[in-house]
């Protein structure tokens, strides 16, 4: 798997708001934990109500500052979001984890 790619094509769907590809890049079991809305989202049906609440509803668009792959299998962003939320910009962090090509838990958190 080439992750640089992986998460090129990741924030495409994203700022596309292409909710079915994003979601078909994560298992269908996948856990996306973010602390800074305090809830964790578990399969397609939680990440789509992620996505569709705090991507499409906020109109957000990411933009990627640093990529740190660590391994095969795991990886860190540092993205900066813009959207029509209160101060239109943040930044924020991904730290992934990868399971035969798709994201099986990912951590989102906001950089206060």
């Amino acid at each position: 798997m080439d992750i640089k790619e992986f998460i090129s094509e990741w924030l495409a769907f994203s700022d596309a708001y292409d909710t079915d590809g994003y979601v078909d890049m994560y298992h269908k079991d996948a856990v996306l934990d973010d602390p800074s809305v305090g809830q964790k989202f578990v399969g397609h049906a939680g990440i789509r109500r992620y996505f569709e609440t705090y991507f499409i509803g906020y109109k957000t668009q990411t933009r990627l500052v640093n990529l740190d792959i660590i391994n095969d299998d795991s990886a860190r962003i540092e993205v900066e979001f813009t959207g029509e939320f209160p101060g239109g910009k943040l930044g924020g962090t991904f730290n992934f984890i990868f399971k035969d090509g798709k994201i099986a838990f990912v951590e989102a958190d906001l950089i206060q």
